[in-house]
């Protein structure tokens, strides 16, 4: 299963402020360190504030922090909210398949699915920066001192 650029960026976003203490960055900082454009950044980090995993404060002293929902907010959960629980080849389309009303593909795709959310389901986002990988997200930043 490949993931839309949007749910890797906002999985990568979460690790980046798990990590980022007392730092509070900005979207376009995000965004830079990141490599992706300000714009796709600024989306993912109004879904996720949206689903109260990220605070965002504009102005002076502004910049983004994780709450304590994003701390422990389940992987899968993540995924398949941003995935969408839609099946994983449109049957339905333009050109619907031949196979439609006798088709096993689709069903053992939707549970190969599920397994994958599954499988997710219980690490969260402070699984995710636990050691080895927290002091490697502070090493990568593209700011000296903040991550």
């Amino acid at each position: 299963m490949r993931l839309l650029r949007s749910t890797d960026l906002a999985l990568r976003l979460l690790m980046r402020l798990a990590v980022a203490g007392d730092a509070s960055p900005t979207t376009r900082e995000v965004a830079g360190d990141m490599d992706v454009p300000y714009t796709h950044a600024a989306k993912v980090v109004a879904e996720l504030q949206h689903m109260g995993l990220v605070d965002a404060r504009r102005g002076r002293g502004g910049g983004l922090t994780l709450t304590g929902k994003g701390r422990s907010a389940s992987v899968g959960a993540l995924v398949r909210t941003f995935e969408g629980e839609g099946d994983v080849v449109d049957c339905e389309g333009a050109t619907p398949c031949p196979l439609n009303s006798g088709c096993r593909l689709r069903g053992a795709l939707r549970r190969a699915q599920e397994a994958f959310f599954a499988a997710l389901d219980p690490v969260t986002v402070a699984d995710l920066v636990a050691e080895p990988t927290g002091p490697l997200l502070l090493g990568i930043s593209g700011r000296p001192g903040a991550v």
